[in-house]
């Protein structure tokens, strides 16, 4: 086991918004990079598994293997617990990326959403997924990039919220544009044999637009991001509530349509 890495700051937090939104996750969707490789029989680790859909889907892919999701807070793991129910050969344990309480080459697969974005060391956390996968397997890991979001119709208020969450993120020491830099992160992490792929999120469908816009408008306000922007200075909670406002509105347009690009990393372990 490696020793504790930095201590981040998790931008998201765990407001009820925010895992609610989490929630919504599936495999088929987040790891459509990573599916192909699965095999019945493997034992798969899902590294900052926050509530747990993502993990679950993931168990009928390496049946009659085993998944395990870790998280570095126990709070979204027992909310994982309670969604997933009882769930063969599935299991969520606490622990931190940057030392994973794991033997070297414990697992075939080590893979991570949306994680990177909130380290301050993604190619430690990398490294430390590394030392947990036998030679042959797979390190694997999915992020967005922040700048690559767009709006339709523009709206005033999301790209304030953008450039604002892209500070908060900056402030906590990470990078909101994690997905440009899977590949250098992964040659940093000494992981070579990489496949770079690229795929684009759309919300389009009204009642997806619905629930994107007055997620974010409920996060910018109440959530860890909220507070951070105010200890920060970097927002009043007037320009949060306007930027809320903002978002609530473009989800109620009849022309609203957002998009942006997630890049994945696929490393074989040698």
């Amino acid at each position: 086991m490696s020793d504790a890495g930095p201590r981040d700051t998790y931008t998201h937090g765990h407001h009820a918004s925010v895992v609610s939104q989490h929630s919504r996750r599936t495999a088929e969707e987040a790891a459509a990079f990573l599916i192909p490789r699965l095999r019945p029989g493997m034992r798969l680790l899902d590294v900052g598994c926050g509530p747990g859909s993502i993990t679950a889907g993931l168990v009928k892919y390496v049946h009659p293997g085993e998944v395990v999701g870790v998280d570095a807070e126990p709070g979204v793991l027992e909310t994982a617990r309670e969604m997933v129910g009882d769930t063969p050969n599935l299991s969520f344990e606490e622990g931190s990326v940057y030392a994973l309480p794991y033997e070297d080459a414990s697992f075939d697969v080590a893979y991570a959403h949306q994680l990177m974005q909130h380290l301050a060391d993604p190619a430690a956390a990398l490294r430390e997924m590394r030392r947990v996968v036998r030679p042959g397997g797979f390190v694997a890991a999915r992020d967005s990039d922040y700048q690559t979001m767009i709006c339709h119709p523009p709206t005033e208020g999301i790209e304030e919220w953008r450039a604002l969450y892209t500070e908060v993120v900056r402030r906590n020491g990470a990078d909101a544009n994690a997905g440009r830099r899977i590949p250098s992160w992964f040659a940093r992490a000494g992981l070579e044999q990489v496949d770079v792929t690229t795929t684009v999120a759309m919300m389009r469908d009204p009642a997806e637009v619905l629930n994107w816009g007055d997620s974010w408008a409920e996060r910018v306000t109440t959530s860890a991001l909220a507070e951070q922007a105010l200890a920060y200075g970097l927002a009043t909670r007037e320009d949060l509530e306007r930027i809320a406002a903002g978002w609530r509105a473009w989800a109620r347009h009849d022309e609203a349509l957002f998009l942006f690009v997630h890049v994945e990393g696929l490393a074989t372990v040698s």
